[in-house]
């Protein structure tokens, strides 16, 4: 698994990237309330805002990691928003992404490295 440093984990799962936020990013968002996810097929660069989530203190935006194409999103969010607080990084991924390159995914931080981010 690879962060950054805007407190996002991504995964690789086969020829996608899988797309979430960190526990400490659930944690200090507090109660999720709302997930606005992206449309499939849209075809993204690094920086924008692909989803926004709101929670009872606040809301965010989620930004791409990297530049790609939305093919999946988890519609679970929709209905259990709460999902995010529940399991951040595994039932609450929110979308996935097919990369041009996967080797941009080496660019990112590792586990020790984002713990010392966030330390």
């Amino acid at each position: 698994m690879k962060y950054t440093k805007d407190h996002e984990w991504l995964r690789v799962d086969g020829d996608l990237v899988v797309v979430g936020i960190t526990e400490h990013a659930a944690t200090a968002l507090g109660d999720v309330v709302f997930v606005e996810l992206p449309e499939i097929e849209t075809v993204v660069a690094e920086g924008d805002e692909v989803v926004v989530i709101e929670s009872v203190k606040a809301a965010s935006d989620i930004l791409a990691p990297t530049a790609g194409e939305i093919v999946e999103v988890n519609e679970l969010l929709v209905d259990n928003p709460g999902l995010v607080n529940e399991d951040p990084l595994g039932a609450a991924w929110i979308f996935k992404m097919k990369l041009d390159d996967l080797g941009v995914l080496d660019d990112f931080m590792d586990e020790d490295e984002y713990n010392d981010l966030i330390g």
